[in-house]
């Protein structure tokens, strides 16, 4: 198999994708398959506009349905997680300490893989596993995080608390827009959420953040849809992002806000001011490639790039924070 291929959680590939070109077709099959689309009109037009194409579009079906044991979304769940997030009532500094807000956002424990295993949307370990690089210390200690959300009138909040055993921000090429490839926690969100099932296309957001000490400029990166593309791929911009990592080892903070107009109001011209009640669409993908080529991921809440099987995310008002019993 191609290096290439396993990427999946980044678009396919131009290097890979020429090898299959016989004037277009192919590749185009293999663009909308990994994208989620129907295929069946393109194998047509391979196939009975000229006997010619027949070679290629056959080495482009076994590629792809080779991707079955380790790259496609897993089946679409019949279900989908609620997950209220509130409101910040006060903004806080972004400096890698989460203690002004995190009692004030949405956060549900620490994930594991143990405990990603028993969810309904677990993929068998096709995408949602860790990896093996010669580490002698148990499958807990590889990877775990709390992930902390919330939001206000401009700012969507992210922050996550990482235990790590190995740091790896080494990119195959070292392309910007590799994110999937490095130590990185990304935020796939659908503002406003709908029911059509899309792979990063209108309304589709993505904010990346490579765990990167230097905080490269490639460190916080946005992919997203609009009305008329799909998987674009850009730094978030400048003026819509800060955030800041503190470091323990491999062990890190995230602590991170995104201002959601010049983002959100882009990706979907149907976006309008967040208001209590508002329905987004979320998933978390935490990669963890440990030195290899592709690597380990958590996927919450969802199967991949698939946006029907994100969570139900409603934007609710402030939560106070919890207290202990007297008794």
């Amino acid at each position: 198999m191609h290096p290439e291929v396993p990427r999946i959680l980044g678009p396919p590939a131009d290097r890979w994708m020429h090898g299959l070109r016989n004037d277009g077709r192919p590749a185009l099959l293999a663009l909308n398959v990994a994208h989620g689309k129907r295929m069946d009109w393109y194998i047509e037009a391979a196939v009975l506009r000229n006997a010619m194409h027949r070679p290629a579009l056959l080495a482009a079906l076994a590629l792809l349905f080779s991707w079955s044991a380790t790259g496609q979304d897993a089946p679409r769940p019949t279900q989908t997680v609620k997950l209220l997030v509130p409101y910040l009532e006060a903004k806080p500094v972004i400096d890698g300490a989460l203690d002004e807000w995190k009692d004030y956002a949405f956060n549900d424990g620490t994930w594991d893989m143990n405990r990603i295993r028993h969810t309904f949307w677990y993929d068998e370990g096709r995408r949602n596993r860790l990896t093996d690089h010669g580490e002698t210390d148990h499958v807990d200690d590889d990877l775990r995080a709390r992930y902390y959300i919330a939001w206000d009138e401009t700012y969507l909040y992210f922050g996550a608390v990482v235990h790590d055993n190995v740091n790896d921000v080494e990119a195959l090429g070292n392309a910007d827009r590799a994110w999937y490839a490095r130590d990185s926690i990304c935020f796939f969100m659908e503002a406003p959420r709908d029911e059509a099932p899309e792979f990063f296309g209108q309304g589709d957001n993505a904010f990346c953040f490579t765990a990167d000490a230097t905080l490269p400029s490639y460190g916080a990166w946005w992919r997203h849809g609009s009305a008329g593309a799909s998987y674009l791929e850009e730094p978030i911009p400048d003026e819509a992002v800060d955030y800041a990592l503190v470091f323990d080892d491999a062990n890190f903070v995230l602590e991170a806000r995104v201002a959601m107009a010049p983002t959100l109001g882009v990706s979907d011209p149907r976006w309008l001011p967040p208001q209590i009640g508002d329905l987004y669409g979320l998933e978390i993908v935490h990669c963890d490639p440990d030195g290899g080529p592709y690597g380990g991921h958590f996927m919450i809440y969802g199967t991949g790039d698939d946006d029907a099987t994100w969570a139900r995310m409603v934007l609710v008002g402030p939560q106070s924070a919890l207290e202990r019993r007297s008794e």
